[in-house]
């Protein structure tokens, strides 16, 4: 089922069992900011990116290290050598994700993020060392960034997928078929929002994370939230704009999230995590942060 009907959608989910596959993910994988700087192609529809002067390629780099070394008590990570030719390839996930036996690479919108699409040492990881079969996606015409623009709660096979100028209709149906999704549901993201990820997280099939205003139906965001119930967090502005909906569960007790992120969090909605069995993990990331997306955009999963 691929759908907007929102109703039908969420029957269909409630009657779904979490038995599609694991929860969270076996390994990750991160590409460096090398060369980090301001996109210029990508900021067109970026409202979170900085100007070029808040970016510091060198706290960058650092803070993406700790990252690196912080989620590894977790699970695996391996990260990649970046590219100063592809600035936003510290966002992995948007161009290669993972299913059970395949990965797949995305269609971006911007030609500054099409070049990442080309890595052939990330695709022969992918297929000679973790032995996955390859869906491509990058040569058609239709954007499909991803688990940026799709959110997936891998225990049950439901993906919520954000419609912009980042996806389309016809994207969000190729990406539901490569992942391999029961039912996905398809809704508008609010003006000036790019990526579903941004402002929506389903954390180890149990839990979501749900910024309102990021939506362009409130009707949806309300749905999903009681859909998790009563383990859904909705953030207010404050939460929102800090980037507390780009945060991911890396195991089935952890939820990871910058330090920005962090200290904008409600008291009551860390009591809501630590109710649902999450503590709460954080890193620094505001010079990452410049570049428009958090912690969530920074890991690649793999499955």
């Amino acid at each position: 089922m691929i759908t907007r009907d929102l109703d039908a959608f969420v029957a269909f989910a409630r009657a779904v069992q979490p038995n599609f596959g694991p929860a969270t993910a076996h390994a990750a994988f991160l590409v460096a900011p090398d060369g980090f700087r301001l996109a210029e192609q990508s900021a067109q529809d970026n409202a979170y990116m900085a100007d070029a002067a808040a970016f510091d390629a060198q706290r960058a780099s650092m803070q993406h290290r700790n990252l690196q070394r912080a989620i590894s008590q977790v699970l695996p990570t391996v990260c990649f050598a970046g590219d100063p030719a592809t600035p936003d390839a510290v966002f992995p996930n948007n161009v290669f994700g993972t299913a059970s036996g395949t990965y797949i690479v995305g269609r971006m919108r911007h030609e500054v993020r099409q070049r990442e699409a080309t890595r052939g040492d990330i695709r022969a990881f992918f297929r000679d060392v973790a032995g996955l079969a390859e869906i491509d996606l990058s040569a058609q015409p239709h954007t499909c960034e991803l688990t940026g623009a799709l959110v997936i709660d891998r225990a049950r096979g439901l993906g919520f997928c954000g419609l912009s100028e980042r996806c389309d209709e016809e994207g969000a149906r190729l990406m539901h078929e490569a992942f391999g999704l029961r039912a996905t549901l398809l809704f508008d993201l609010a003006p000036g929002e790019y990526h579903a990820n941004v402002v929506l997280a389903v954390l180890a099939g149990r839990a979501a994370v749900v910024c309102p205003n990021g939506f362009a139906d409130p009707a949806v965001a309300a749905a999903i939230a009681d859909l998790y119930a009563p383990h859904a967090v909705v953030c207010d502005g404050a939460e929102h704009a800090a980037f507390v909906g780009n945060c991911i569960a890396l195991s089935a007790d952890t939820v990871w999230m910058s330090d920005r992120a962090g200290a904008a969090l409600s008291p009551a909605h860390r009591k809501l995590l630590a109710d649902a069995g999450f503590r709460v993990e954080t890193v620094a990331l505001d010079a990452i942060e410049a570049a428009g997306g958090s912690l969530r955009c920074c890991i690649g999963e793999v499955y």
